[in-house]
């Protein structure tokens, strides 16, 4: 079929404008949401393995709970909602992170003393003769 076949009004080709045809032009709206603000993170992964590394307290249990939260939150548009549960969830992981990275660095330091009080205070001594249980434990007698 070619183009020959139609008819077109005098004022309406193909490739012009045709405005005697067309119907006045509406308003389409979009609602985007919050578009310029970010929506708050929910910290889920750090949770998860604060909460897999046994800590403290359970800090990083408590901080799982509060990330989940605030992805419920953010899925159901409750922003505020979710950017509370979102920085209890910060705060809980970094205290848990906190604890988790002390308390083998205490345990370090305290193995590097003991090894310094012991080379300098008595020498080295043997652990497995017949002394050595007394005198390792005459280095924790006050």
């Amino acid at each position: 079929m070619d183009n020959h076949s139609y008819n077109f009004p005098s004022d309406c080709t193909p490739l012009t404008n045709c405005k005697s045809a067309r119907k006045p032009a509406g308003s389409t709206v979009v609602n985007m949401g919050n578009a310029g603000k970010n929506p708050p993170r929910d910290y889920l992964v750090w949770s998860l393995c604060n909460t897999l590394y046994v800590n403290f307290c359970c800090l990083g249990f408590m901080a799982l709970i509060y990330s989940i939260k605030a992805r419920d939150q953010k899925t159901q548009g409750n922003l505020q909602m979710a950017q509370e549960c979102s920085d209890k969830a910060k705060w809980y992981n970094i205290l848990a992170a906190g604890w988790n990275l002390l308390i083998p660095l205490l345990a370090v330091v305290l193995l590097v003393l003991l090894l310094i009080h012991l080379g300098s205070s008595q020498g080295s001594f043997d652990f497995f003769g017949e002394d050595g249980f007394q005198n390792f434990m005459k280095l924790f007698s006050w």
